[in-house]
């Protein structure tokens, strides 16, 4: 082996060593992040899940208070058209 091969298969093997030493440091970037998200997710406390139950209590209770409020609002309409037509009712027969 002569030395411009010699030279050349170092410069190969370091360009390799350095492509090896990236993909470790995106290896454990990689397996950070995957650990991020499992804590996201599965952490019982503060994770996705536990946020979605407590979105769906506080939907549950905004569709209870729009149910009451419609009810009421068609007990009030009911009655302002009651006053209404008794009113009109007096004036036209009276």
């Amino acid at each position: 082996m002569d030395e411009e091969e010699h030279r050349q298969l170092t410069v190969v093997m370091t360009e390799i060593s350095t492509k090896m030493q990236v993909l470790l440091d995106k290896q454990d970037e990689l397996a950070s992040n995957i650990s991020k998200i499992k804590e996201a997710v599965y952490n019982p406390d503060q994770g996705i899940y536990a946020r979605l139950t407590n979105l769906s209590g506080r939907i549950d209770q905004i569709e209870k208070w729009k149910n009451n409020n419609s009810k009421i609002l068609w007990i009030v309409v009911t009655g302002g058209a009651g006053l209404a037509l008794t009113t009109i009712w007096q004036a036209i027969f009276n």
